[in-house]
């Protein structure tokens, strides 16, 4: 069965959705799952800031204090805490995610995708890693698995996979995706949001029944 997934490495239930899936995936051992990551952003337009974190910066955007942003927030950290996942808001920097989606085309390639979509989530959600900076691009996709020199030409030349990272994002707005995480089963389910555990199981059981 193959799984298609938009996601945005900057988006908190993109991440949650993540271990939804696996632990819905989990549940059907014999069945052969290939998962496949697709490019998305929610702001291409974003400004990476290097100095301020998802809380200063979420403040100034809604005209809000940085303790209403963490309120609005709690909600989102708690439900990672529920699927064992360690969110530090106040150390994620704001970044533009386009870079780190070339990169991921990249690790696609390699047969490491998924790996390299866990990676960046937990160096951007739990440890504060600034993915807009390139020598922590590189040090993670090597640590991943990739050549240094293939992951430097992608680095050094803003063409290297750009045009795979726009075609999943036209391919998501031509299908009617609206937000992330979306995910596509065997192109004949879909489900939106980081849905729970159970509307996972009980679509990949349709889906098996249907094929």
């Amino acid at each position: 069965m193959k799984i298609e997934i938009w996601s945005d490495i900057m988006c908190p239930f993109c991440y949650i959705g993540k271990r939804h899936l696996e632990a819905a995936l989990s549940q059907f051992p014999d069945v052969p799952f290939e998962l496949e990551w697709k490019s998305f952003q929610l702001d291409p337009t974003i400004i990476p800031q290097a100095d301020k974190n998802v809380y200063e910066y979420l403040a100034e955007r809604k005209g809000m204090s940085v303790e209403e942003s963490k309120e609005m927030h709690a909600g989102v950290v708690a439900r990672a805490a529920e699927v064992g996942l360690d969110y530090h808001f106040e150390k994620a920097v704001v970044s533009n995610s386009f870079d780190a989606h070339r990169v991921i085309q990249l690790a696609k390639t390699k047969g490491l995708g998924d790996t390299m979509e866990e990676t960046f989530f937990k160096a951007y959600f739990t440890e504060g890693r600034n993915l807009n900076d390139k020598n922590t691009l590189m040090e993670l996709g090597v640590g991943v698995g990739l050549n240094a020199l293939d992951v430097k030409e992608v680095l050094e030349d803003e063409a290297k996979f750009a045009d795979a990272v726009r075609s999943d994002i036209s391919e998501a707005q031509q299908i009617g995706v609206r937000g992330v995480p979306f995910f596509v089963f065997d192109r004949k389910y879909a489900i939106s949001g980081a849905q729970p555990i159970e509307h996972f199981e009980q679509t990949i059981r349709e889906v098996l029944k249907a094929s």
